[in-house]
């Protein structure tokens, strides 16, 4: 078939007639009035000849005259790639000639530019796509534009927002003109211009289209629409909006809010479905072994710990806001996620939905119940402390020893896991074994630490000036991470002989060379049997590790190369950093001894249980990922196994199943097209650049609510101060540490870390991010490392660009670009 009436195009059908054509037939099984016409389809197309006589016959029947030429691609209007304005588009076309003109100039513009770079962008193969052509009759219009059925800036469902203007809508699509600007509440209530080019009856009747278009598609829709002089409104295009970040379960309990949680763990990506299920396995597991009871919910998207959204870990805020006693105390509480997120919370204090309510009932005995299972671990954790206070050094050795046995425990698989079914058992329940068994044990030391290197700010006030207590905190011994990254600088140092080779090869074709043995040695084995169980986004369990692709260290190696002055090699700028540290320490000591005594003798104990301690807040995590790495190895052999049985097409398949769906698998179910989708879902939500900080029920991103974050008074950009210091270099852009390229000195700026990005620390100049905390691994390291870093700013990886120069300041917390043109490489 190569051309189709569009009120003949059958369902299904978008490999035919491409995404816009077969949303336009949508609209019109839905009632909707659509402007009449016809489309060219894919297969004339494929076959790179245009059927004249069809063509001329179909707008012939249209009546001839004025028509609309409109490209339909295969990958246009769909619900996760809109290619709004990617292919072209002629209106006020009249004759043959010009027709089969514009059709033909629609096919070209596949090929153009922007339309190819989006593809790319949205991960769709070129040879994939093919294009369509719709012809409409126009429609002259008195008042034209576009309306969403959802708020397409705050996420927010159940609110209509209409763009409009007088005559034809392209100069609001386009973005050329300041449209009319209507907003229609959920309660039908409308905010919008009084003289404006749209009557109040015209906005009900573009809501209700708009309601009965999501309703018919079951998902929010962006429309545009024109409103004829005889009063009449056509559809001229539905399709999806494709930027909405996914709603929150529902609950019965009224509108909710949650605050996301896996960027303390530099985790913005989602977690693939089983990485998502076991760590709710795990969580219970832990959460049980401190007295506090958590029902497993490895099946549904909730349970009383987080939600999923989007593959994200949420917390539900709502019990505490909510809450007479606790509601004040969240904006302060919430400070280590950013400044942003208290001005979030303020906010929604505010908000009538969130008022306090009338506590629970709280039962004696269950309170009883609950301090006695939480008294066991509590004391645990209480006499591990008093050890670590008293012995520091001892009690570190102790942690290590307790990392050692569980890297021995895992790497043993007991004698009764023999068939798939008991490795998805013991899988899935190790790494909650792991963590209820063996991390108490670490934890007392772990909290010395971090209370150490807290009360010198106190004890020290008003003799200690900004930043040097941060300095003495920085170069910190014992951290695995720093550990782990000096390592590998020397293997790369040592490698220098193979320095062409090492520079001169993409990152996976020196992985691959590695896994068959071609490669020359340079250590990388050694190294992989220390940290190969570690790699970015490591706390989930669905990511592969190092072991099994080194291509991130073969880039992070790549870096160091490219270190020339030995002054900047990073064994030499962390040993700047320990000097600095304990000469600061010293100084500070002194100066408060003559006022002060007893509390700089106790600043000086703090500091010295502090370097003994703190360093090892990494370590419990690394040795959790010993337990992770062997679940990861567990379920790949049955991916592997079902894989030769015939029910999967690839091992790491079943880590896009959830728990039971794996139990479900194993006895004979057929979850290869579940799988599919939930593979495409995960690949659409990594491509995701923004996750909402704090997200509500109805969608509503609270932060995109609120006005625009300020500049400082030179225009800078601010954030939280992470890491003293201040330097100026040029940025660095970087979304995959796999991928980056990083210069000596450059200012690395991405949207999180986590421990598998720090490697790329040891020779950026600065640090800045958009997300985070101050306690978590990337602030951390690099202080440990004494370079600059800001964290918690908005929009960094757009604002600022690749070869921009900027100075960083991060002790206040700014970030300043320069003026001028990039810098080229």
């Amino acid at each position: 078939m190569l051309v189709v009436d569009l009120d003949r195009i059958e369902a299904a059908s978008t490999d035919l007639v491409g995404g816009k054509a077969a949303g336009l037939r949508e609209a019109i099984v839905a009632g909707e009035r659509v402007p009449p016409g016809f489309c060219v389809t894919t297969e004339a197309h494929r076959a790179g000849t245009l059927p004249v006589d069809e063509v001329v016959g179909a707008y012939q029947a249209l009546g001839g005259g004025r028509v609309a030429v409109r490209s339909s691609a295969t990958a246009e209007d769909l619900p996760d790639a809109s290619f709004a304005g990617q292919q072209d588009t002629y209106l006020d076309v009249e004759g043959v000639d010009d027709l089969l003109t514009a059709i033909r100039n629609c096919w070209g513009s596949l090929w153009t530019d922007r339309a190819v770079a989006y593809r790319r962008g949205q991960g769709i193969a070129d040879d994939s796509v093919r294009m369509a052509v719709v012809v409409q009759r126009m429609v002259e219009p008195r008042a034209a534009g576009v309306l969403f059925t959802a708020d397409p800036v705050t996420g927010t469902r159940g609110r209509t927002i209409v763009d409009a203007v007088p005559g034809r809508g392209t100069a609001v699509v386009e973005g050329t003109v300041r449209p009319d600007h209507y907003v229609v509440a959920a309660d039908g209530s409308v905010d919008g211009p009084e003289d404006g080019c749209l009557s109040p009856e015209e906005i009900r009747g573009l809501r209700a289209t708009g309601e009965r278009l999501q309703r018919h598609f079951a998902a929010p829709q962006d429309v545009e629409w024109a409103i004829d002089h005889q009063g009449r409104l056509w559809t001229l295009q539905s399709r999806a909006i494709t930027t909405l970040f996914p709603l929150p379960p529902r609950h019965s309990d009224g509108p909710r809010a949650y605050v996301e949680s896996g960027h303390m763990q530099g985790m913005l990506r989602p977690f693939t479905p089983m990485g998502m299920s076991a760590l709710r396995v795990t969580a219970a597991a832990w959460f049980g072994a401190l007295g506090i009871h958590v029902e497993p919910d490895p099946q549904g998207e909730e349970n009383t710990l987080f939600s999923a959204v989007g593959g994200r870990l949420y917390l539900d805020l709502t019990p505490l806001l909510r809450d007479r006693r606790l509601r004040r105390r969240l904006p302060d509480v919430l400070k280590f996620y950013g400044p942003r997120a208290s001005q979030v919370v303020r906010a929604l204090l505010d908000d009538p939905r969130f008022a306090p309510r009338p506590g629970a009932r709280i039962d004696p005995r269950a309170v009883v119940r609950a301090v006695g299972r939480a008294l066991p671990p509590a004391w645990e954790i209480l006499t591990g402390s008093a050890r670590a206070l008293m012995d520091p050094d001892g009690s570190r050795r102790r942690v290590l020893e307790v990392g050692e046995r569980v890297r021995e425990e895992v790497r043993h698989t007991p004698a009764h896991v023999a068939t798939a079914r008991d490795r998805l058992e013991y899988a899935t329940g190790l790494q909650g074994r792991v963590l209820a068994r063996w991390l108490l044990p670490m934890m007392g030391p772990l909290y010395v630490g971090l209370l150490c290197g807290r009360l010198p700010e106190l004890l020290l006030k008003g003799v200690a000036r900004e930043g040097e207590v941060a300095t003495v905190l920085g170069g910190m011994p014992h951290n695995v991470t720093t550990q782990m990254d000096l390592a590998l600088w020397r293997l790369a140092d040592g490698a220098r002989q193979h320095r062409d080779l090492l520079q001169g090869t993409p990152p996976e074709e020196l992985a691959d060379a590695h896994r068959r043995g071609t490669l020359p040695d340079i250590g990388l084995d050694g190294f992989l049997d220390g940290y190969g169980h570690r790699g970015a986004a490591e706390i989930d369990v669905g990511v592969p590790r190092w072991s099994e692709d080194p291509a991130p260290l073969f880039a992070a190696i790549s870096n160091y190369l490219r270190v020339t002055d030995p002054e900047q090699a990073p064994d030499r700028r962390f040993a700047r950093a320990v000097t600095t540290a304990e000469r600061t320490r010293s100084a500070l000591v002194r100066r408060a001894l003559p006022s002060r005594p007893i509390r700089a003798r106790l600043a000086d104990l703090c500091f010295g249980r502090a370097r003994a301690l703190a360093g090892m807040r990494e370590y419990p995590k690394f040795v959790w990922l010993y337990a992770m790495a062997e679940t990861r190895r567990q379920l790949l052999r049955i991916g592997a196994e079902m894989v030769d049985a015939g029910k999967l097409d690839l091992p790491d398949d079943v880590m896009f199943l959830r728990v039971p769906e794996a139990h479900a698998l194993l006895d004979g179910a057929d979850q290869r097209s579940l799988v599919a989708g939930r593979r495409a879902e995960y690949l659409r939500e990594r491509r995701r650049r923004h996750v909402p900080a704090i997200l509500l029920s109805d969608g509503t991103d609270v932060e995109a609510a609120l006005p625009a974050p300020p500049t400082g008074t030179r225009g800078e950009l601010v954030g939280v101060a992470a890491s003293t210091g201040v330097v100026t270099g040029v940025v660095r852009v970087v979304h995959d540490p796999g991928e980056a390229s990083l210069e000596p000195g450059e200012i690395l700026v991405a949207r999180t870390t986590d421990p598998g990005w720090t490697p790329l620390f040891m020779t950026a100049g600065g640090l800045v991010v958009e997300t985070g905390s101050t306690m978590a691994h990337g602030p951390t390291v690099a202080r440990e490392y004494g370079i600059p870093a800001v964290i918690c700013v908005p929009g960094a990886t757009t604002l600022l660009r690749d070869g921009q120069r900027v100075t960083i300041d991060g002790g206040a917390g700014t970030v300043l670009p320069e003026e001028g043109p990039a810098v080229a490489r």
